[in-house]
């Protein structure tokens, strides 16, 4: 049981203390505070993964309290659920902006207590997760990059700009969002790919081309079968980011909208950003090149409504390429 979650329970009433102790001692581990003062005190030593917070008390309030937490950056994560007697909406609306994450009014009822309880922990659960998977997400892109010849700017540059092409062509913004994080491992599966082919400076021989085109795969075996949306979206962007749209792209000569329009995106952002910078074996294009060869392309190389959108959203797209200049 040691992996219970530790709640700290704050209130100037010990009858109110053992009202919640009764109700949450079965589920959690507990602490107790009688006054603000000791309440900061406990939550600095113990970093609890919760509190529950009296609002009126003699020393500080809770009000007082939750001010004080927000302004100590290893204890303003921790989610505050005020409960008190005092039901007035502007205590709320108050206590809101503090940083709250709920109210529950005295007297309690244990079903609630209970319920918010473990909504708001799951909650607190599911940004960890989502945090913890974006950074090994990050870390994956920038294994790759050590690889190739590409920069880090690189992988920075054509993932902003995958998102924005996506605003453009009216995808959601969280959709948009979650393409932000993915792009960065287009070329994950490059890590697979043998070092004399994949910093050769020559033409690749016919051979070296296949093993060279292996990387969309073997980046896809890298991701794996992760369900969530951003692992989905970061593999489909793998395997499909060289696809066309008149289908002569690899590795299955797909075409048109049965290439994810994931992968469609990144194709455009990640051609747009290799033309425009200089690498080894190429000067970098100019923006009025690489558009001209992008607007060429549409129908071709590219699904000829992102290339509206990317042509739409080039200012946009200007100010990021500055932003991330090397």
């Amino acid at each position: 049981m040691h992996n219970r979650k530790t709640l700290l329970l704050v209130d100037d009433e010990p009858a109110n203390l053992q009202v919640l102790k009764n109700i949450l001692s079965a589920d959690y581990r507990l602490l107790f505070a009688r006054n603000g003062s000791r309440a900061l005190a406990l939550a600095a030593s113990e970093k609890p993964d919760m509190i529950l917070l009296d609002v009126m008390m003699p020393d500080l309030s809770g009000f007082e309290v939750i001010q004080e937490l927000k302004a100590r950056p290893g204890l303003r994560h921790i989610p505050v659920i005020f409960v008190t007697a005092l039901s007035e909406t502007e205590n709320e609306t108050q206590g809101f902006e503090l940083g709250a994450v709920d109210f529950i009014t005295k007297p309690v009822s244990p079903p609630i207590v209970c319920a918010r309880v473990k909504n708001h922990l799951s909650l607190v659960s599911m940004d960890e997760l989502k945090s913890t998977r974006l950074s090994v997400v990050q870390k994956l892109g920038k294994a790759a990059e050590y690889k190739d010849n590409e920069t880090g700017c690189h992988v920075i540059r054509m993932s902003h700009y995958a998102q924005t092409i996506a605003r453009a062509a009216g995808l959601s913004e969280s959709w948009s969002e979650t393409l932000l994080h993915a792009a960065p491992m287009h070329d994950i599966g490059k890590i697979g790919i043998p070092d004399n082919i994949l910093k050769k400076n020559g033409k690749l021989t016919v051979d070296e081309w296949h093993v060279m085109k292996r990387h969309t795969l073997i980046g896809a075996e890298i991701l794996g079968d992760d369900p969530s949306d951003l692992m989905q979206m970061a593999r489909n962007i793998t395997i499909y980011h060289h696809e066309r749209w008149d289908g002569s792209g690899y590795p299955y000569g797909m075409n048109g909208d049965a290439i994810p329009i994931e992968a469609r995106i990144t194709a455009i952002a990640d051609v747009f950003d290799a033309l425009t910078s200089e690498r080894p074996y190429k000067r970098a294009w100019s923006v009025e090149e690489a558009t001209t060869y992008i607007r060429n392309q549409s129908g071709m190389h590219f699904d000829p409504e992102l290339v509206d959108a990317f042509l739409h959203c080039l200012p946009e797209l200007l100010q990021e390429k500055e932003k991330w200049v090397e």
